[in-house]
């Protein structure tokens, strides 16, 4: 049996009815984005169930083999050279497992959205593309599409009118933003209906971009 990942949980409020399952970075924690829950604006919004999974501890080959959170290996910093395909399709199965408890919890599946932030950005990406029920919304935060060349044939057609959130930072280092036009593009020419936005800023987030989240999430969740 697939176990659950530890997670921080915050509900806006009582009785939450619809889910979030926001995913971290390379190092990071569910604790990392954990506070933007109090940056968005939610009004009108049914009670959200927000979820911030901790992603398990594996030595990570591009910090020389440093022991952190990490949902796969990164071995080159060209992130589409040598990608570590079995550790996104082990961490594929994590999520799955997340949005089973909430369906599981009463939340039906169109009412669950998937997202995170770089990595958490490529794992929402990987979970999400091929999985069997239809969900909200994909939010993908300064990431990119994993395993790009084989989404055409893994796809699941249950999210293809799933809508699809994606920003960058214009200036992002550690994900060029020309990978992440990239992986909006494919998306794109694969048919998915994309919102995109991008920003004077690096590898991070920005109140701009927190203004469009809680947008967007109006338009999904509402």
């Amino acid at each position: 049996m697939t176990h659950l990942l530890d997670s921080i949980v915050i509900d806006s409020k009582p009785n939450p009815e619809v889910s979030v399952i926001w995913m971290h970075g390379l190092g990071d924690s569910g604790e990392g984005w954990a506070p933007i829950v109090n940056e968005l604006n939610l009004s009108g919004l049914p009670g959200i169930r927000f979820i911030f999974p901790h992603a398990n501890t594996m030595p990570v080959t591009i910090n020389g083999g440093y022991v952190m959170r990490s949902w796969y290996d990164i071995i080159h910093t060209d992130l589409g050279r040598q990608e570590d395909e079995k550790g996104l399709r082990e961490s594929q199965i994590l999520v799955d497992a997340l949005i089973e408890r909430e369906i599981a919890r009463g939340v039906p599946a169109d009412r669950i959205v998937l997202g995170g932030f770089s990595q958490g950005c490529a794992m929402t990406l990987q979970a999400g593309l091929r999985y069997p029920k239809k969900l909200a919304g994909l939010m993908c935060l300064s990431g990119y599409v994993p395993l790009a060349d084989k989404v055409a044939a893994e796809r699941h057609a249950a999210n293809q009118e799933t809508p699809v959130f994606m920003v960058h930072g214009r200036m992002d280092p550690v994900i060029p933003i020309d990978r992440a036009v990239a992986s909006r593009d494919l998306l794109a020419k694969l048919g998915y209906q994309i919102e995109w936005h991008d920003y004077p800023m690096q590898h991070s987030a920005c109140a701009e971009e927190l203004v469009h989240i809680s947008a967007w999430l109006k338009k999904v969740l509402a």
